[in-house]
């Protein structure tokens, strides 16, 4: 039996607020547990009827401050649409004899559907005429439905961590919850979680604002949020910030130092956010910019300030849960804080100092990498190794600034930093510190800046290392992290990534595309895979393991190609087929196939090297082709004859271009086959009687398919199939 449904009728509509009130949520957690919120909702919404799929996107919003996650939805049904469903049984040849009575079929269908046989119907089918009942089924109230499914909303909204506070088998959320606001059309959803009875009174500011504020709709809400100094949404919170700082900072004369992802941030450690200017002892501005930026940024959450000349200026920015600070206390107690972090700071910049960076080298030797993997004592000597490795390389290669002492030197400093004070207190500047005691200390300037750069890049936007050595440690460093790690297991799972490996690939894929380095992927890791076995723990990265690594490698790169430099998905494959071992010659040749794909004859000649390819997998493949040559002698058709002489001619051709590098060309060049695989097909039976003609023709295809296909496999291209 079937079931047809037919919506009927429309119900009256009301504005949703949810509202989960707790205590403060992590900043760094709110956005995206927002917009978890939006998708969980619009799931229920629509798995239930109460908002339509076209209009749920748009209808429904999501955003969150310190003490609140919030949703709102417009335009919800109050109640879901009666649905008519039409259930067909037995044909109509079965359901009544021949005098037009109903036979047991058709009472046995009518008892079954709860009805009278007289309510039954006909309804014609493509199978013919059948029986058919109608049952209306009565949409349930939405306040009903939604007191069933938010409690598990909340469950479902994901976070690192989670916390119970009602007992080890209680509901889990980031924080406990304190109350619950859920209205629709203005009636409050009737359901309770952890103990909180859903209701329609919100809380303000902690301390500014009242405990108890009644509510009736998403309007009224924002209204008396802000009466009572609570800017729900992130976007208002962060406007106020930038306005008040261009006002404090334009009348200083001075300008905050960058930085659009800590205004993001103090968006979100505050509901009502006001900004107030510190000032500090001007003798801390000797220490290095980076030390005090840091302190200032990745411990107080302050934004440093400059003069109009770029130098940093005794002053900072604090963001503070206020709408003002008229006696200067709050002010003062930023500037004491401050100031303690400064003296910190100062204290392990000249005591860290007292002894030479190289000499904490051998304290690595207690500080663990990975179990299995040993101390950063053994990976120093495996970056040296690597890093060693990659300059020789490029030496060779022709790369002048290529520089093997100074990239020995650079890996042999690079972690010497973790076991300093200053790192020790301020994690963030590794690397960082390294750099500037190195350059303190009278090292040589690209070995300090290859120090301090080293990690990079940490994102696709991330700046690369300054210079050569830089490049060749930071390459050194990612390349015995992926090679180590993939050779003990240490794989990235789902969200998994301890060791930060996927960033890790990137960041090899970054820095050889953007200097543009000839290097081959496959022999680096072999490089990594030796320094690994040479050096502790002696462990071997199997060629299995390194083809692993590889394959990890080169899907990084897919990615960056395909998000950042607009290639298209086959493009890439295409190309990647040819080889992909010297990314920068691969990425030419993407360009190159990006640059001629859609010219006339390239699609139709692609699609013909794919009707190649699937004569030689599938018709030919008894055949070893390996062991086939093409013989003149047997080239009987007259359009055989032109194709082997066109691609003799055309393949030379090719050859001077791709020698040069001139993929473009020489891919265009191919294309003027497309005349003669034309007329082959047209006029050519590749699987002939003659065994002897048949291997010939094979060999033609199959040299046609080896020599064409070294810039990029035009098989993987989409677009037109031959016929």
């Amino acid at each position: 039996m079937k079931a047809k449904a037919a919506v009927e009728g429309g119900k009256s509509r009301g504005d949703f607020l949810f509202e989960i009130g707790c205590e403060e949520i992590p900043a760094g957690m709110i956005l995206t547990a927002s917009r978890e919120l939006k998708a969980l909702l619009q799931k229920q919404f629509l798995a239930n009827g109460l908002l339509e799929e076209k209009s749920a996107e748009a209808s429904i919003e999501a955003f969150g401050a310190p003490r609140r996650l919030v949703a709102i939805a417009r335009g919800v049904r109050m109640r879901q649409e009666d649905v008519t469903r039409e259930i067909t049984g037995p044909p109509k040849s079965v359901a009544y004899d021949q005098v037009g009575e109903p036979t047991r079929a058709a009472m046995s269908f009518a008892e079954k559907q709860g009805i009278p046989v007289s309510k039954l119907s006909i309804v014609n089918t493509p199978k013919g005429e059948y029986l058919c009942a109608k049952q209306v089924v009565i949409g349930r109230p939405a306040l009903k439905i939604l007191g069933e499914v938010l409690p598990q909303v909340i469950l479902e909204i994901s976070w690192p961590r989670s916390m119970y506070w009602t007992g080890a088998h209680g509901p889990r959320f980031i924080r406990p919850i304190r109350w619950i606001v859920a209205l629709l059309g203005g009636k409050v959803v009737p359901f309770s979680f952890a103990g909180v009875q859903t209701g329609s009174h919100t809380e303000g500011h902690r301390f500014l604002g009242k405990k108890h504020i009644p509510v009736k709709s998403p309007a009224d809400y924002e209204i008396k949020l802000k009466k009572n100094f609570v800017l729900g949404r992130p976007a208002e919170r962060e406007s106020k910030i930038a306005t008040e700082i261009r006002a404090l900072t334009s009348r200083g004369g001075l300008r905050t130092h960058e930085d659009t992802e800590l205004l993001r941030l103090v968006a979100y450690l505050n509901e009502y956010p006001s900004v107030i200017v510190g000032d500090f002892d001007p003798a801390y501005l000797a220490l290095p910019d980076e030390i005090l930026l840091t302190v200032m940024r990745d411990h107080q959450k302050y934004f440093g300030l400059e003069s109009r000349n770029g130098e940093l200026a005794p002053h900072f920015l604090a963001v503070i849960n206020l709408p003002k600070d008229p006696k200067g206390l709050v002010r003062a107690g930023h500037e004491r804080v401050l100031r303690a972090r400064f003296a910190d700071a100062q204290f392990f910049w000249q005591t860290d100092q007292k002894i030479k960076l190289g000499d904490y080298l051998p304290k690595l030797a207690a500080v663990t990498y990975e179990s299995r993997l040993g101390s950063y004592s053994d990976k120093v000597a495996r970056m040296r190794s690597l890093a060693r490795w990659l300059a020789e390389q490029w030496f060779s290669g022709g790369v002048s600034q290529a520089d093997v002492a100074g990239s020995d030197r650079a890996a042999e400093l690079a972690k010497c930093d973790l076991v300093t004070g200053m790192v020790g207190e301020f994690p963030e500047l590794q690397g960082v510190v390294g750099g500037l005691y190195a350059r303190a200390q009278g090292e040589a300037e690209d070995i300090a800046w290859a120090v301090y750069d080293h990690y990079k890049p940490l994102g696709l936007d991330d700046p690369l290392p300054r210079n050569l050595t830089g490049c060749a440690v930071a390459l050194a460093d990612k390349l015995d992290s992926l090679v180590a790690c993939f050779a003990v297991g240490a794989v990235p799972t789902g969200s998994s990534d301890p060791f930060a490996l996927r960033r890790a690939a990137q960041g090899i894929v970054k820095i050889i595309l953007e200097r543009k380095l000839p290097l081959s992927i496959s022999a680096a890791i072999s490089a990594a895979a030796k320094a690994l076995k040479e050096n502790a723990p002696r462990i071997e990265a199997s060629e299995a393991v390194q083809k692993q690594v590889l394959d990890f490698l080169l899907e990084r790169a897919r990615y960056i190609l395909r998000e950042r430099h607009g290639f298209a998905y086959d493009e890439i494959n295409a190309a990647f087929a040819a080889g992909a071992d010297d990314l920068v010659d691969a990425v030419d040749r993407v360009a190159a196939v990006k640059a001629i794909r859609n010219m006339k004859n390239f699609v139709p000649l692609a699609a013909s090297f794919k009707r190649i390819r699937n004569i030689l997998e599938k018709s030919a493949s008894g055949i070893d082709k390996s062991q086939l040559t093409v013989q003149a002698d047997l080239l009987w058709e007259p359009a055989e004859r032109e194709l082997y002489a066109a691609a003799q001619r055309i393949g030379e051709e090719a050859t001077r271009k791709k020698k040069v590098r001139k993929y473009r060309e020489a891919l265009e060049a191919i294309s003027e086959l497309r005349p003669a695989v034309d007329l082959f097909f047209d006029k050519v039976l590749v699987m002939v009687e003659d065994q002897n003609v048949r291997r010939n023709r094979v060999a033609l295809l199959a040299g046609l398919l080896k020599e064409f296909s070294t810039i990029a496999d035009f098989s993987e291209l989409g677009g037109e199939e031959a016929k």
